[in-house]
């Protein structure tokens, strides 16, 4: 069965004091592209997670985000008291030498760089672990979610697959028309110049046989009819199917191009647009096969 590129997946778990939420989501990619977001913290796990992630998400433009809400009593700053006294202990030197007694120092010197120091967090190996839980949680719905998608995918897929075929198949009537018409015009055109009496048969039929070779389109729906088959055989046969369904796609756009151009028919060239028609929507949703 195949997957759609489009998925998307969350988790979510308290972690000691905090409450992490994980979101994996995908769109339709020709390569794989991944954005990780993810507190600092974590960032010497951020290489093994891609490595990871490339051989679940296989291809498209991917987001993994990782997040959490701080408990309140958790600090995130650290007061770096020894450089606060010493920048109070100068003020007041300095407001009395120029008579300066109601001044707010804690004030000024709360702006002043390098007196909230960022609390320095170390990496909790047994609180990654619990994370990788959650992104793996997150990453079953979002496997999920691509199947899903891809079973809508190749349901319409053979649906349209199997209206070319038909079409094809109901070309047989027209394409017998086409070539008695044919040589009726060539016979009746032939009669208009040349007494019937003097026509050589033979030579005739052989002419006739010549031109009808050049427009001759069974060649086409032959493999027209195999790539067809071929694309249902690709599509059934498992998931990361999105480029070789994509060639086959190309490959059926080009027999029916030719049968188009060889056709010399109105009846067969309706057949040909309706054939278009269904197979410029399959490109359209290959585009969004895993």
């Amino acid at each position: 069965m195949i997957k759609s590129m489009t998925g998307y997946g969350k988790a979510e778990a308290t972690i000691g004091s905090r409450k992490f939420t994980v979101e994996l989501r995908s769109l339709n990619s020709k390569q794989f592209d991944l954005n990780v977001r993810m507190p600092s913290v974590y960032k010497e796990k951020e290489m093994k997670l891609r490595n990871w992630l490339s051989k679940e998400v296989v291809r498209g433009k991917a987001d993994l985000g990782i997040y959490y809400d701080a408990d309140s009593s958790e600090k995130r700053v650290t007061l770096n008291k020894a450089l606060i006294e010493a920048y109070h202990t100068d003020m007041k030197a300095v407001a009395k030498e120029i008579g300066q007694d109601e001044v707010d120092y804690m004030s000024l010197i709360m702006r002043i760089p390098d007196v909230l120091r960022p609390e320095k967090e170390e990496l909790n190996e047994e609180e990654w672990g619990e994370i990788m839980k959650l992104i793996k949680e997150a990453n079953t719905m979002f496997q999920g979610y691509r199947s899903q998608e891809g079973d809508g995918l190749q349901k319409d897929f053979e649906e349209r697959i199997g209206k070319i075929m038909q079409l094809d198949a109901d070309l047989d009537e027209a394409v017998n028309a086409r070539i008695k018409r044919i040589k009726d015009r060539i016979r009746t055109n032939l009669d208009e110049v040349i007494d019937p009496d003097k026509v050589d048969q033979n030579r005739f039929e052989q002419e006739v046989v010549y031109y009808l070779e050049k427009i001759d389109v069974t060649e086409e729906r032959v493999r027209l009819s195999a790539n067809c088959n071929y694309f249902l055989e690709i599509l059934r046969n498992g998931a990361a199917q999105g480029k070789k369904l994509g060639f086959i796609s190309q490959e059926i756009g080009r027999e029916i191009n030719t049968l188009g151009s060889k056709a010399n028919d109105s009846d067969i060239q309706r057949v040909v647009v309706q054939m278009k028609d269904e197979l410029e929507k399959i490109k359209e949703q290959v585009l969004n096969v895993l």
